[in-house]
């Protein structure tokens, strides 16, 4: 009939198989050199040097209200990073933007309307920055 596989509880070992056993002597052939063609300046400059991978979508917005009339880029959505990394961001861009900032409740407050310089930061960090709101 159908019989259930039990783990033993008497202490004796336990049988088991890897399904991936039969992969142990498999060759995988060999990944193409993808530096190929590479060697234009114009291919290479517009690069940045840091991760290329999409690590998400990040809201970039300027605020004024309930802040004295001074206006505020606020950059918002990170999913999966931790606050020391949103503590060096945040310092690269006030270094950056030649302004203040802080990071409160998860969000990255700049002085000023620095949309621009953010959102550049952001893309050479792997980020997808998109403005959003007025």
């Amino acid at each position: 009939m159908n019989e259930k596989k039990r783990i033993p509880t008497s202490g004796e070992p336990i049988v088991w198989t890897s399904p991936f056993a039969a992969l142990k002597h498999v060759e995988l052939p060999s990944a193409p050199d993808r530096r190929q063609g590479v060697d234009s300046p114009s291919l290479t400059d517009a690069k940045p040097a840091g991760p290329t991978k999409n690590r998400g979508r990040v809201d970039i917005v300027r605020q004024t209200a309930h802040r004295g009339g001074k206006t505020v880029t606020v950059v918002s959505g990170f999913l999966g990073i931790g606050q020391a990394e949103k503590d060096r961001l945040a310092k690269e861009m006030q270094q950056a933007c030649g302004a203040g900032g802080t990071v409160k409740e998860g969000r990255i407050e700049i002085q000023g309307d620095q949309r621009e310089t953010v959102a550049r930061i952001l893309i050479n960090a792997g980020f997808r920055p998109v403005f959003a709101g007025g």
